[in-house]
Parts: structure tokens; C-alpha cells; sequence
């Protein structure tokens, strides 16, 4: 059976009432649209109600809208174990000057590392993230490559090569 996105949105509404949870009616996929600060309460709903059972993850990624509407959406995908022709998109839209939301690393174990690429790469802080360092780019790396605002001409300082025996990575913390 087919997801309806309205039903959805409607049934997270109802669970989730400060999320403002509504359909996107020109995506292709069935997706919603939620408050950021509920996204990890929408992620618990979608995965734990009888009927949906959202309890894969799939993916996590941003676009950045920052020109001109000043805005980062951060996108969440999950598919059903019931049926896994079953998948949605949740996305919700965050302030590009102050890129923050909450981590929805509790809700679902892959979100951890999906989390910090989109930290890595467009900036975004998550709030509880229990390890929020980069992924992809090296420690000394200045900016957020994949956001509108980085010059694509700017050079990065060069850094020694390391071995990672006697010279590893910075420990976190």
C-alpha cells in the first residue's frame, strides 16, 4: 500500500502538535514538512507507530538555500520495515546565519555519521550530537565547503602529511 503524505502528515500532526507538520504536495516522494526543534520527535513517531514503522534509516543531508532565502534545509529519509516499498522524506528548514538543531542520533544509530557530514560539510551544529567532529575534511580545514557562502577560490592552508602512528589525528574533546 502506498504512502499517502497528507495522511502522514496529518497522523504526526496529531502526535506532534508543535511540529506544524504538513505535506509537500510537489514532491515526488511522500514528504512532510516539520518545525526543526520536533524533528527528533517526528523520527520517533514515524518509527514507532504501528502501521508506519519508519525503522530504517536511510539517509540524512542538507541543501543550502542560503541565497536568497537565508535558509539550510536539513533533509531525513527512512523506509518502512512493513512494507519496504514504504518511504518518506522529512525535511525542516533552519537559519543559514545560526545553523543549529537538535541531533537525532538517539533516534536512529546511522544518523551519527549522516550527522557529521552535514556538520562537516555545510556548517550545521547538532545539538546533543555525542561526536561532533568532521568527517570528510581534515582538522585544520577553515570554512564548510558545500556552503553558498565559500569562496570556491580559496586555498586552504597546507598541512604536513601525517603518519598516523607517531602523529595521529587530535584526540576530540
Amino acid at each position: 500500500m502506498a504512502l499517502d503524505s497528507a495522511d502522514i502528515a496529518a497522523r504526526v500532526l496529531a502526535a506532534v502538535p508543535a511540529s506544524g507538520a504538513r505535506q509537500v504536495a510537489a514532491a515526488p516522494t511522500p514528504t512532510i514538512e516539520v518545525g526543526s526543534t520536533e524533528m527528533p520527535q517526528v523520527l520517533t513517531f514515524l518509527r514507532d507507530e504501528p502501521g508506519l514503522e519508519m525503522r530504517l534509516f536511510v539517509d540524512a543531508t542538507a541543501i543550502d538555500r542560503e541565497t536568497p532565502q537565508g535558509l539550510i534545509e536539513l533533509i531525513y529519509i527512512v523506509r518502512s520495515t512493513l512494507d519496504f516499498g514504504n518511504l518518506i522524506v522529512v525535511k525542516t528548514a533552519i537559519d543559514a546565519a545560526e545553523p543549529t538543531a537538535p541531533t537525532c542520533s538517539a533516534v536512529y544509530a546511522g544518523v551519527n555519521w549522516a550527522e557529521r557530514e552535514i556538520y562537516d560539510m555545510f556548517g550545521v551544529l547538532f545539538e546533543g550530537h555525542p561526536d561532533p567532529r568532521r568527517i570528510l575534511m581534515y582538522p585544520e580545514f577553515v570554512g564548510h565547503p558545500l556552503r553558498k557562502s565559500y569562496p570556491y577560490q580559496k586555498r586552504q592552508p597546507l598541512t604536513p602529511e601525517r603518519d598516523p602512528l607517531t602523529n595521529p589525528w587530535p584526540k576530540r574533546g
